[in-house]
């Protein structure tokens, strides 16, 4: 005689207390899930039959090793959930799965069983075919970082951020890139009645939308990775001063202001890896050619390299001192030589050092520049006199040269600016 309380098998007589599946269309005829399984058919029952889930609550899918212990009545409700609230929700499901779970739990239960377990294993393909990758997640998780790991708010002031129109809870600006993105497709809806042409035209605008906000998105990633914002408000000075780091020449400067277009291929920390290997690759060549130049010159050891280098410098002091005394004389010479053109001439003796220079500059002989002198003296001191005359300067005198006697007559104080 069966025990009060505890069901059986019809088919193989086993217990199915726990788990058995009832026949909705036939009275008393309950399976165990093995004869569910191998369709068992006794009496009026047949395998196509309806049937229902009897669960006494003690069932679990996973097996008793399974962490948690989830009963099979917790799994259809968490089935539901997922199908009901969607991925991520796991308030709304642990509420519907039952008091008794917590949303962490039902998410941990759900990802390590159903995604990362067998089941998930055995129904998700190594590779989707035309499957989208979401290549702005680092850690390739199973939703966008945007959700799952949002970038923590910039660290700066409230005036600051009123200066910059930042919003900090939505990491947004009042004045995005390519603020009238969103007009493309303000104005869209799907009608019923749309053609084929009419959709393409609206999926091109819905597209050329998505572009623009990855463009905003990447520019910001830019700006962010490269502490522009900081930059922009003069914080990143002080950073500098507490992190000292080798002094930059100004030929690395250059080469750095080059390189500023590899910014949007390379995060920060990748651009200053690859400019310090730069760095260390010109120190590298430096150092080669000075051991070339060594084994050039016969040193095969290190040790002579000390002996050589102070001989050169020695050798390079003796030239640099020759140099500027041959440079010394060569001016001397050139003092002397400035004016070969016109000392053996007339009347040279008679000018000074920068009349020599004039006469030497004009391309005048000193005779023709003292005669232009004397008349041009004499007229001014006659007009101060009060004297008429009429000055009869020499034909050969233009009014270029006039007028740089002229000057030059004013600015030695040989006669007035009135006058000249």
């Amino acid at each position: 005689m069966a025990e009060l309380g505890k069901k059986y098998c019809v088919y193989c007589l086993a217990e199915v207390s726990s788990l058995r599946f009832r026949c909705t269309e036939c009275a008393d005829i309950e399976l165990c899930p093995e004869c569910f399984a191998a369709g068992a058919e006794i009496g009026p029952h047949r395998r196509w039959h309806g049937y229902q889930l009897v669960d006494g609550g003690r069932f679990t899918l996973w097996g008793a090793e399974a962490e948690g212990g989830w009963s099979s009545r917790e799994e259809q409700l968490l089935l539901d959930a997922i199908e009901q609230f969607g991925f991520g929700n796991w308030e709304d499901m642990a509420a519907h799965v039952g008091a008794s779970r917590t949303p962490q739990e039902v998410m941990e239960h759900y990802v390590s069983m159903y995604i990362h377990g067998n089941l998930g294993k055995a129904c998700i393909p190594d590779t989707i075919p035309n499957r989208v990758t979401d290549h702005t997640c680092p850690s390739g998780g199973p939703l966008s970082p945007s959700l799952t790991t949002p970038l923590p708010p910039l660290d700066i002031s409230v005036a600051e951020q009123q200066q910059l129109g930042y919003m900090p809870l939505r990491d947004d600006y009042e004045i995005e890139y390519d603020q009238d993105a969103e007009t493309l497709i303000s104005g869209l809806s799907v009608n019923y009645d749309d053609d084929d042409v009419e959709i393409e035209l609206k999926r091109a605008h819905v597209d050329m939308y998505v572009r623009k906000l990855k463009e905003r998105q990447r520019r910001k990633n830019i700006a962010r990775d490269y502490n522009l914002v900081p930059a922009f408000l003069g914080k990143d000075k002080k950073d500098k001063e507490k992190t000292p780091k080798r002094k930059i020449t100004k030929e690395e400067k250059e080469l750095r202001l080059k390189l500023r277009p590899l910014y949007q291929f390379m995060s920060c920390k990748e651009f200053e890896d690859f400019f310090e290997n730069m760095h260390k690759e010109r120190i590298l060549r430096a150092k080669i050619r000075e051991l070339q130049r060594y084994r050039r010159n016969g040193i095969t050891k290190m040790e002579e390299s000390a002996e050589y280098e102070a001989a050169r410098h020695k050798r390079e002091k003796r030239k640099e001192n020759k140099n500027i005394a041959s440079s010394k004389r060569g001016k001397e010479d050139g003092k002397e030589g400035e004016f070969a053109a016109i000392e053996n001439l007339p009347g040279f003796e008679l000018l000074s050092d920068r009349e020599k220079v004039l006469c030497s500059s004009l391309n005048l002989s000193p005779a023709r520049y003292v005669t232009v002198k004397t008349i041009i003296i004499k007229d001014h001191l006659q007009k101060r006199q009060g004297i008429p005359s009429k000055s009869r300067l020499p034909s050969y005198l233009d009014k270029v040269l006039k007028k740089r006697i002229l000057n030059f007559l004013t600015e030695s104080g040989w006669i007035s600016r009135d006058a000249s």
